[in-house]
């Protein structure tokens, strides 16, 4: 089956959870979070958040597990806590609960990334995958790098990706 047509199989309208880290933002100086709403809703997407969680790694994980588990969510976009200091934690957390990840996007976040602000790209760990059923993207919280993300990676991909999901699981025999 070609691209085209697992396109034009993907849903149109998906609902998308934000969910920014953070220790310093608040509603109104959320611009990352903000900016992903824009252009998911220019997307024709329906948005719950921006929620700001606080990068405490004592109750970091407990508050994303229960906004991943959140009911009647295509797909969720966290921004932040992306980095290598040692209060950025969404991979740390995320790699742990993705049953299915999906590196080529934090290697093609990277790469795009290189092109844009050379070597430290590396720093980076950009990363997406499937938790429950839905998919995950996690973002750098720089409004450059969500820009760089949504446009070039996840908005061109998103109702195919969530699309796949939805097309049934593999019977036990065929694994």
């Amino acid at each position: 089956m070609s691209l085209e047509v697992h396109h034009a199989r993907a849903p149109r309208a998906l609902t998308v959870q934000i969910v920014t880290l953070s220790d310093t933002r608040d509603p109104s100086s959320d611009t990352s979070g903000g900016g992903i709403r824009a252009a998911v809703e220019s997307a024709g997407h329906t948005v719950r958040g921006p929620w700001i969680v606080r990068e405490d790694p004592v109750t970091l994980a407990t508050e994303l597990r229960a906004l991943l588990s959140e009911p009647g969510v295509d797909a969720v976009i966290i921004n932040g806590g992306t980095g290598i200091a040692p209060r950025d934690l969404a991979f740390d957390i995320l790699s742990r609960l993705y049953s299915r990840p999906m590196p080529g996007f934090g290697e093609l976040f990277r790469a795009l990334s290189f092109v844009e602000i050379g070597a430290a790209a590396m720093l980076s760990r950009a990363s997406a995958g499937v938790v429950g059923d839905r998919v995950v993207f996690s973002i750098p919280g720089s409004p450059a790098a969500v820009r760089l993300a949504l446009e070039r990676l996840i908005l061109p991909e998103l109702a195919h990706c969530v699309g796949e999901l939805r097309r049934g699981h593999v019977p036990e025999g065929r694994r």
